[in-house]
């Protein structure tokens, strides 16, 4: 069955973002839409390989300026911020998880197990929305993405891409 519904902001963002990205030798890491205050932020996160600078940040920034305008589909005056997702990312997306198997991280849930909240270790696995950490004393974790508050990178200075 057909459906009417329309792509929501940051999917319709990321089909902007995404080739421009690539044409400038980066790629989209993620892209968030918030209201934060009284104030709306379009926060688009780029990445290449050896990570990016302010200037691969600008002109980002600046390629994304006019089809935004253009586009006029975001309903609220936004501030466009383009930046790195730092050296302790967010892992969000199937890709992430998969580009980042065998690094360190480190993992809160929304409710505790057992009591504890935060748990690190190497990222073993990830299917079917499943995260597998590999912690001290070879203890193997299994946790449910969608029960975490967030997933991370821990000691990225240290491991390759």
């Amino acid at each position: 069955m057909a459906t009417n519904k329309k792509p929501n902001t940051v999917a319709r963002v990321w089909d902007i973002a995404a080739p421009l990205a690539e044409t400038l030798g980066l790629c989209v890491w993620d892209i968030r839409y918030l209201k934060e205050g009284s104030d709306w932020y379009l926060r688009v996160f780029i990445d290449k390989p050896g990570g990016v600078g302010i200037d691969d940040c600008v002109e980002m920034s600046h390629a994304l300026d006019k089809p935004l305008d253009e586009g006029d589909f975001i309903p609220n005056a936004y501030i466009l911020e383009v930046s790195s997702p730092g050296v302790e990312r967010e892992l969000v997306r199937p890709e992430h998880f998969e580009q980042m198997l065998g690094q360190k991280v480190k993992l809160k849930l929304i409710r505790p197990i057992d009591g504890q909240r935060e748990f690190a270790g190497v990222l073993a696995g990830y299917e079917g929305g499943t995260v597998t950490l590999q912690a001290e004393e070879e203890k193997t974790i299994c946790i449910n993405k969608k029960d975490t508050a967030y997933v991370r990178l821990d000691d990225f200075g240290g491991n390759e891409q």
